[in-house]
């Protein structure tokens, strides 16, 4: 009895002295006076790409796919169960695409004959079907002209994969001429994967086009409206921008194919349709029904933005289509266009009511300007190619816009040749934002936590515009949000707050990814066609952004930033706002670790609010079935005085707030 006595005393002795080490050998100090610099409202951002169906059957609400046959191939995402192309379909009918026009922005219509209408059925399969949930309302919208014939009615309804009608409702054309029509559906059951079934009574020819599907709960309940649920998602990130229309779909395969923004404004239904850069991008993922609508267009960008409490950042083409693909360029006698698009852009955005672009903008029902501060003149252009072009538009847009704040950028790579040629050139000229992108394993990014740290504080300021963790390897289709991943990044983000002198703007990219119609992971939110859910990835950005104060402080461990000594990375802020002390702690070893840390040059309160972000293992990841497995949980904790003793938990992302008095 007295000898397990002894060693139990031992026992604690010994754990007490290794507690007690451990919070000796981790001291970290945080000076809470003095302000380092500014925390820039834009220091974390969101930057969406229509990729990974990500537009069209994703942000984008619109239900059918290829409303108006304008795909390459016309018919599409449409099926006629009980037609034969190579038969007179006595017994049903048959649809024929009309190209009426190949001038304009509409080319095609559908004209449907009704041989028998007991026969005919013609069905739309959605993105990868249709979610539906019981009880909501779907609203229904399509042009029709009646040819000939007496087709009395037109039937639209949901269906499930054996056929079972889930709700229905009917549209009685009544007109020779174009004429639009509309319809409310309300869901009888929940169903991920439903499809839109078109009957019609009578018989004779009706021409179709422009057959469209949105659920009544949008985003703000607009029409040609957002998917809420995903809007939502980006909204509680708070973020201090939105870059967009994407990056290699800005500059195309091919400069035909480039994303030009004059044509995603104005009617929707006049946005002309174009193929998707990533369709056939991957073997691994081909997607050949991946094409752009467009009714997710510029105004709606910025309406998105402003929604979100973000800054617009557009980007667009610099005459370069995509280096990874045909790399044409625009001579350098005919780039006028090119940079006149981006002086209207920004008339667009900002111009008052007597301006031309400014007029579009109120017309389409935004009088208030959008306030756009940042244009980007492409997106990861390399070479002197780039550099040539991006003087001719940094000369006109400063010219005009002294004002707007161009973002330039160094190509796809952190480093080598390409890199160095570009940040020494952009140097030259005096270029404002320099955005870099680096795709990398856990392990860089954890190396690299001091990579801004001998940035010249007087050169250009950084736009880390698109960067992720890959676990296996960059572009590998296998590549998953794992929790080592998203720590990883963290880790690397105390590094660009520590450094908030030089970085102005961060971004993880891919931003959304459907769950079966993904072509790049990683990605920072999975959605399928009824649910959605953020990866650790999205809880570490929303740590941050949720929680990136007004100024920088330094914490230290004897008198250096903490930057990966005993596997701890630490940065420090403070919201002079909320008169908060706010120091995010990452452990990135593989058992708990005790820090003590003094915190000088405040008076602060007795107790402190922890989150917590953190994995059971490096491998785990959240799922459609566990969304919220590794997610932020919140406790308290107590302040003695000056001083904090805290234990940080292997593999762990800590949020340390303290009131200061």
């Amino acid at each position: 009895m007295k000898s397990n006595l002894i060693t139990k005393i031992t026992l604690c002795g010994l754990l007490l002295n290794g507690f007690y080490a451990s919070a000796q050998k981790n001291n970290l100090q945080v000076d809470v006076a003095k302000t380092v610099t500014k925390i820039q409202p834009t220091m974390y951002g969101v930057f969406f790409e229509d990729i990974n169906f990500a537009a069209d059957g994703g942000l984008y609400a619109e239900m059918i796919k290829n409303r108006s046959f304008e795909f390459e191939t016309p018919m599409m995402g449409w099926n006629e169960p009980n037609s034969d192309r190579h038969k007179l379909n006595l017994q049903s009918g048959i649809a024929t695409i009309i190209q009426y026009s190949q001038k304009g922005t509409n080319h095609n219509y559908c004209r449907v004959t009704i041989n028998d209408a007991g026969g005919y059925e013609m069905i739309n399969e959605g993105f990868r079907g249709m979610g539906i949930k019981k009880d909501l309302k779907y609203n229904l919208s399509l042009k029709a002209s009646k040819a000939s014939g007496a087709v009395s009615k037109i039937k639209i309804q949901f269906i499930d994969k054996n056929k079972k009608v889930l709700g229905e409702t009917s549209i009685t054309p009544t007109a020779k001429e174009w004429t639009s029509y509309t319809a409310q559906l309300t869901a009888t059951a929940t169903e991920a994967k439903a499809q839109i079934r078109i009957t019609f009574e009578g018989t004779g020819i009706i021409d179709l086009d422009a057959i469209s599907l949105f659920p009544e709960d949008t985003w703000k309940g607009r029409k040609n409206g957002l998917r809420s649920d995903l809007v939502q998602l980006l909204y509680d990130l708070k973020p201090g921008f939105l870059r967009f229309p994407g990056g290699c779909i800005v500059e195309g395969k091919t400069l035909a194919l480039r994303y030009q923004w004059k044509k995603s404004i104005g009617n929707v239904t006049d946005r002309e349709t174009m193929i998707n850069r990533w369709n056939t991008e991957f073997a691994h993922k081909l997607a050949p029904d991946y094409f752009q609508s467009f009714g997710l267009g510029f105004f709606e960008y910025f309406q998105l933005s402003e929604d979100i409490g973000a800054a617009p950042l557009p980007i667009l083409s610099c005459g370069m289509a995509c280096q990874f693909n045909t790399g044409e360029l625009v001579p350098m006698d005919q780039i006028d266009p090119y940079v006149q698009d981006a002086l209207d852009l920004i008339e667009f955005a900002n111009g008052d009511l007597n301006t031309a672009w400014g007029k579009v903008r109120a017309d389409m029902g935004h009088p208030k300007s959008f306030n756009l501060k940042f244009i980007g003149v492409g997106n990861e252009q390399w070479g002197p190619d780039y550099i040539e072009r991006f003087k001719v538009f940094q000369k006109a847009i400063k010219a005009k816009y002294p004002n707007i704040t161009i973002v330039s950028g160094t190509g796809p790579f952190p480093d080598g040749d390409y890199f160095d040629y570009g940040m020494t050139e952009l140097k030259k000229l005096n270029a404002e934002i320099v955005d870099e992108h680096y795709y990398k394993d856990p392990a860089w990014f954890r190396k690299n936590a001091t990579r801004y740290d001998n940035y010249d504080r007087k050169g250009p300021k950084i736009f880390a515009g698109e960067y992720a963790a890959q676990s296996v390897a960059i572009a590998s289709p296998d590549n998953k949000n794992n929790w080592e991943c998203a720590f990883s990044e963290a880790a690397f983000m105390t590094g660009m707050e520590r450094n908030a002198e030089v970085v102005h703007l961060t971004s993880y990219a891919p931003l959304l990814a459907h769950v079966e119609g993904w072509q790049w992971t990683p990605d920072m939110i999975w959605f399928n066609n009824l649910q959605s859910y953020g990866t650790p990835n999205y809880y570490v950005q929303k740590l941050f952004s949720n929680n990136k104060g007004t100024d920088l402080i330094n914490i230290t461990k004897d008198g250096k930033a903490v930057t990966g000594q005993n596997e701890l990375f630490a940065s420090a802020v403070k919201d002079v706002n909320s008169k908060e002390v706010i120091l995010k702690i990452v452990n990135t070893a593989a058992a708990s670790q005790n820090v003590t840390i003094d915190l000088k040059g405040a008076k602060l309160e007795a107790k402190g609010t922890a989150i917590i972000l953190k994995g059971d293992g490096i491998n785990d990841e959240n799922s459609f079935e566990t969304p919220t497995k590794i997610s932020p949980k919140e406790s308290e904790f107590k302040i003695n005085g000056s001083k904090v003793q805290y234990d940080f938990p292997a593999y762990s992302v800590t949020v340390l707030k303290i009131k200061m008095k």
